[in-house]
């Protein structure tokens, strides 16, 4: 068995940043930048007003001060004019302001009569005016190598810009396995379970930005699972779930194998998910995941979403941990680093009780990963411990 490091390390090797695309900008959410954009112009493109009032030269802004109003500026439709000694122009949050006034007297510090106003006694000393780029001017840069927000999308649409190029989205065919599984919906036989595990890591990988395909669930048979691996081919991921160990009919290795598989692992010292068998089938990363639910899910976020991370343009690194204390004390850990399904909960992070590999329940209950490192002794309460947020 090789350490969780190592095998990250053998899965970096193995995948590499996918080619770019244009892409419409409304199309580009979550998809990771591949070229610097570049603002088309300042934002806001002229002084604009931040309150509701009226413009003015500042130096006349005095209280008690009489003004004439001479016109307004509201949003999409200017001021066709200038400020003068003496006038003001009533103007409107996000109008441009007129040249000559550099001043906005809010509303609330203004008593008005017909075209006159005058200023009140305790005025609001801020001037109200953002200058032409105060957000961001012609030329700001956002740089390629990050995946866009929802933030980013709106900022990159108020620099004109209708169009992105990123990193293609990886496509990832997913095949369950196992004569025991049915597809969810239909009437399972005495001795079968729904195939629960391939519409799970579908969500998981589909959360990391990948198009996935759902292959048709493969038998425990060469043919079937012959069949299974044709039906793949042109994705840029394959993920098989069960079938990967090394019982009598575990044929997800022999076939793959068969087939031309270089493998670059199998076995890791984790738990869950010791039996994960890794390489690449034509020049395509290979992931044979165990047929356990929560073996399975567990390996799909320790190394299928970093895979995917990089396929989409973003650095290899392991998922970011965090350091929390424990909320109540766990007991020394075996010779595999045991990934426990966990809560946060209040600051403090709180393992399950029950950690068996199989229980679907607990991981769904579950909103983060425990680390617990090989050998690692009893911890207390109040021990700082490290974990992954799910």
């Amino acid at each position: 068995m090789i350490t969780v490091a190592e095998a990250l390390a053998r899965v970096f090797a193995l995948v590499s940043a996918l080619p770019t695309e244009r892409v419409a900008l409304g199309d580009a959410h979550g998809r990771v930048l591949a070229r610097d954009v570049i603002a088309q112009r300042d934002q806001p493109p002229f002084p604009a007003s931040a309150m509701d009032g009226y413009a003015v030269d500042g130096a006349e802004a005095v209280p008690g001060a009489g003004f004439k109003i001479i016109g307004e500026s509201r949003a999409g439709d200017r001021f066709d004019g200038a400020v003068t000694p003496g006038t003001a122009v009533r103007i409107f949050t996000g109008a441009p302001v007129p040249p000559g006034a550099d001043r906005v007297i809010i509303q609330e510090d203004v008593t008005r009569m017909g075209d006159q106003i005058t200023l009140g006694s305790d005025l609001d000393t801020a001037s109200y005016v953002r200058p032409a780029g105060n957000d961001f001017a012609k030329g700001h840069r956002i740089t390629a190598g990050r995946r866009l927000s929802a933030h980013d999308i709106g900022l990159i649409a108020a620099m004109n810009v209708p169009e992105v190029t990123v990193h293609r989205r990886p496509v990832v065919a997913i095949m369950a396995t196992g004569d025991e599984l049915v597809n969810v919906g239909e009437t399972p036989g005495p001795d079968q379970i729904i195939a629960s595990n391939s519409l799970a890591i579908k969500a998981i990988l589909e959360s990391e930005g990948a198009e996935t395909r759902l292959l048709p669930i493969a038998r425990d048979r060469r043919d079937s699972l012959e069949l299974g691996f044709r039906l793949a081919a042109g994705a840029d991921m394959i993920v098989t779930t069960g079938g990967a160990s090394v019982g009598d009919h575990d044929l997800v290795g022999p076939v793959a194998e068969a087939l031309g598989m270089d493998l670059s692992f199998y076995k890791i010292a984790m738990r869950p998910g010791k039996p994960l068998l890794v390489g690449t089938l034509k020049d395509t990363p290979l992931f044979g995941l165990p047929g356990n639910p929560v073996s399975g899910l567990v390996c799909a976020h320790i190394f299928l979403r970093p895979a995917l991370r990089v396929m989409t343009g973003l650095p290899a690194a392991p998922l970011p941990e965090i350091t929390l204390p424990l909320g109540a004390p766990v007991t020394q850990n075996g010779p595999r680093l045991h990934y426990m399904r966990a809560r946060i909960e209040n600051g403090a992070i709180f393992a399950d009780p029950r950690q068996d590999s199989s229980l679907m329940s607990v991981l769904a209950d579950a909103n983060a990963l425990l680390i617990r490192p090989i050998k690692d002794p009893a911890r207390k309460a109040g021990e700082m411990v490290q974990a992954i947020h799910l």
